[in-house]
């Protein structure tokens, strides 16, 4: 049976619908990042999306390849995270999506390197004719965080995470999403240094966005059964997210 990160993390992908704490260790991440509204057609984000799939999708068949990477298991591609945060703003502004800075990241199983990273993302671009060049190997170590399911829309979000800094105050933690992300640095120094920053938004469990990512997965299941490849992957995607 495929290794299922769903499953073996519980604690991680499936939150329950009030505030716990928990310690989210280092992982490695296919990331891409970026910058405006989600919601936008035929977008950045909308074309991230596209890039994390074929790059994961590329990685998990790899076994049916010539390319051979060493420890490999059989696995199910991880759901889509994300962090997500604006500049200079005090809080998360909702009607304003266009100012969104994002990093859409797909956890990667631990025996995936930097060069078995590499090799997807070439592969990819030449066998799927999209352009992966923006797909990014990320390690990311959150540590502790607190977080909630969000059911509802994401313009509801606010209401949820007053609940989950209420519940900050009365255990003794300290929120600190007031500081800002550095730019112009590393990508990978960014989070590391401010994984804390972003945490609490990383952590609101979207269904809308769970489901969302549900589709795409089961639609390029289906893709990858009939032909073994997933040439269309970008026009699927966006299909499905429109």
């Amino acid at each position: 049976m495929a290794f299922d990160f769903k499953k073996e993390y519980k604690e991680f992908y499936s939150p329950k619908n009030k505030p716990e704490i928990v310690n989210v260790p280092l992982a490695n991440y296919i990331a891409v990042r970026g910058k405006g509204n989600p919601n936008e057609e035929g977008g950045a984000y909308q074309k991230a999306i596209s890039t994390l799939y074929a790059v994961a999708y590329t990685l998990k068949m790899s076994y049916k390849t010539d390319y051979k990477i060493e420890g490999f298991f059989k696995y199910v591609v991880p759901p889509l995270e994300g962090f997500w945060w604006q500049n200079d703003i005090d809080g998360i502004d909702y009607s304003d999506k266009s100012t969104f800075n994002w990093i859409s990241v797909i956890r990667l199983p631990d025996f995936v390197t930097k060069t078995d990273f590499n090799w997807a993302v070439e592969t990819a671009t030449k066998k799927k004719k999209i352009d992966c060049s923006a797909a990014e190997f990320l390690t990311v170590d959150e540590g502790l965080c607190v977080q909630i399911m969000h059911q509802g829309h994401f313009d509801d979000e606010p209401e949820t995470v007053a609940v989950m800094d209420e519940y900050i105050k009365a255990n003794g933690y300290v929120n600190d999403m007031d500081k800002q992300v550095a730019g112009g640095t590393d990508l990978a120094d960014e989070v590391k240094k401010n994984a804390s920053v972003l945490v609490e938004n990383t952590k609101i469990k979207s269904e809308e966005v769970t489901q969302k990512a549900e589709q795409i997965e089961t639609s390029l299941k289906i893709k990858l059964a009939e032909s073994r490849q997933v040439e269309n992957i970008r026009d699927l995607t966006e299909k499905i997210l429109e």
